[in-house]
């Protein structure tokens, strides 16, 4: 079992200073209790309570056996809070690292990965998996070390009074029930981790529950779904119990199963130790070493358990760090500054899974185009730009930007190079100035205040109480949808990228404010290649190339007006958008 976390000792590796120390007194408390208890009845309580007839002892020397009694009980428990102290500091530095791998990690995977998997779950990965495998590593270090030494301690004391004692055969009968105490062990173990994995995957549905409802806070208050939402809640929460319980079942049985076991080894102790004749101070020694022979086995099938829980766990973690990174930097990456943004696509496919989204396709972008991209919806307009940053990757066929295949670019380097502003853009719970500087690195004030006059965001954030060091929310709650996109839409302009992605970056502003805007791309176009996914057609007035998508493929090119006289499709769009029908 222990072999299956082996991956994750590195965790344990990278704190051995707190480990080390952690064993260190773990060894201490084990020695403390499991040789230092049945020795101090041996030989320590005897001598106080002398038979009739014996001299009794100077008072310096029941001083000193008597010392001896909170010297033991001192050592073990400074020992076991020692222990139990750098063993959660072990823990929790453990689990920071846990999860600072888990959430690296899923910087680096493709999007295609993330839409595959809701946000609740891959949360609930993050945390509770997380949480699990941080205590079921702590036990490891802990009991792992403790436990094992308390009983070794225990077993070799009783292995000496074999030796000096009459009636040896009485410690072996003592150490011949122990093995017997693994079987429970054993079968329950096999039992929890299946139970377990339901219980982390439930934990997961009801994280997913909780994002989705209040992601969608509005509708549900809109559609009046309070009730059925808490109704689907209580169902999910339900699941959880019932797994839960399936768990707990098994992993409390285990207690009462090895008590049994103990107590019959206990009866046979006592059976044997009448039959032979066996002193008091001798069979109390024996019985007190035979308890601390059991409780660590008890201990460590609890350990069990957690490994098992823990195993579970790593499963569901192991399902996102071991995934592949299907689009990372190549081995050997060309030398790519500032790009001048010539976009070409060569015989390029690509699928979701199953579904289609591209099919051969070809077409050449030059560098400084204004690039319009129209069609139906699902008609591949979004893939096609996604694929010029390599936010998925094509499946056959060349995507290269200045005869450079974007594969062989660094993906800072090509990125570096690319602004986007998305429909619905995302504002991270900061400043606006912060939200703005993300667009450059390094970017002076100047520079930002610019950039915000350039994306006519200026004046209404000098409004705001605290200007620019006003907090914008959770994905920019507190400002308007205009507001949003007007700071998202000045965050692209501060990069000053050769290469503009807006998927319909004026849908959010008022007529006002869009005429702006669209005064200010004019500008900010010159010398930049352009793709704009245009849902409304008032936007891509200005663009000098249009390409017509029609169920993954071009299906026409130009610029409007020879599209419009040739392409009956493009002609059916724009008039029905003309026309509101």
């Amino acid at each position: 079992m222990l072999r299956r976390f082996q991956p994750y000792l590195h965790y344990l590796k990278s704190n051995r200073g707190t480990l080390a120390a952690a064993m260190f007194y773990g060894l201490i408390f084990g020695v403390s209790t499991g040789f230092g208890f049945p020795t101090l009845i041996k030989y320590a309580f005897p001598p106080i309570f002398p038979a009739k007839g014996d001299l009794p002892l100077p008072n310096s020397t029941i001083l000193l056996i008597v010392g001896c009694v909170p010297l033991i009980f001192l050592l073990r428990a400074v020992s076991g809070y020692l222990n139990s102290y750098y063993v959660q500091l072990t823990g929790l530095r453990i689990l920071e690292a846990v999860r600072l791998d888990y959430f690296s990690k899923l910087q680096l995977l493709p999007l295609s990965f993330l839409q595959r998997k809701s946000s609740g779950d891959l949360i609930s990965r993050g945390t509770s998996d997380t949480a699990q495998l941080q205590f079921t590593l702590s036990l490891i270090a802990d009991d792992g070390v403790k436990q094992p030494i308390q009983l070794l301690c225990a077993i070799g004391f009783l292995i000496i009074q074999a030796f000096i004692t009459d009636g040896a055969w009485l410690v072996l009968v003592c150490l011949a029930v122990v093995p017997f105490t693994v079987l429970p062990v054993h079968y329950i173990g096999k039992k929890i981790v299946k139970r377990a994995l339901q219980v982390q995957n439930q934990i997961g549905d009801i994280s997913s529950h909780f994002v989705e409802n209040l992601s969608a806070a509005r509708e549900v208050r809109a559609f009046g779904l309070e009730q059925r939402e808490i109704k689907r809640f209580g169902l999910a929460t339900s699941a959880l119990v019932i797994a839960q319980m399936k768990t707990v079942k098994y992993a409390k049985a285990l207690t009462p199963a090895i008590e049994i076991l103990s107590g019959a080894g206990i009866a046979a102790t006592l059976l044997f130790a009448y039959k032979a004749g066996v002193k008091w101070d001798t069979f109390f020694a024996i019985i007190m070493a035979l308890y601390l022979c059991y409780e660590p086995i008890k201990k460590m099938g609890y350990l069990n358990t957690e490994l098992n829980r823990g195993t579970a766990s790593m499963e569901r973690l192991e399902y996102v760090l071991n995934e592949p990174l299907t689009i990372a930097d190549p081995a050997q990456p060309a030398l790519v500054t500032r790009l001048r943004g010539h976009i070409a696509f060569e015989d390029v496919t690509f699928a979701y899974g199953d579904s289609p989204a591209l099919a051969q396709v070809s077409v050449s972008i030059p560098a400084g185009t204004v690039c319009a991209l129209v069609g139906p919806s699902g008609a591949g307009k979004s893939t096609f730009a996604n694929l010029v940053p390599r936010f998925y990757e094509a499946g056959t066929g060349r995507v290269t930007i200045d005869n450079v295949n974007v594969r062989q670019m660094k993906l800072s380097d090509l990125r570096r190079n690319i602004a986007l502003v998305s429909q619905e853009p995302v504002l991270f719970n900061d400043t606006i100035y912060h939200n703005l500087a993300l667009g450059k690195a390094g970017a002076s004030r100047d520079e930002i205040l610019d950039a915000a006059k350039s994306a006519h965001a200026h004046e209404f954030i000098e409004k705001l109480p605290q200007g620019y060091d006003t907090i914008v929310g959770e994905r920019g709650s507190l400002l308007s949808g205009g507001q949003k996109q007007r700071v998202a839409i000045a965050r692209a302009f501060l990069r000053q990228a050769p290469i503009l992605i807006l998927d319909e970056a004026t849908s959010a502003l008022d007529s006002d404010s869009e005429a702006a805007v669209q005064d200010a791309l004019r500008h900010l176009v010159v010398g930049k290649t352009v793709l704009i996914i245009a849902h409304r057609f008032s936007t891509i007035r200005d663009a000098s190339m249009i390409l017509v998508f029609d169920q993954g493929k071009i299906v026409a090119q130009g610029n409007h007006a020879s599209l419009y006289a040739s392409n009956a499709l493009y002609k059916s769009l724009y008039d029905r958008q003309n026309t509101g029908a």
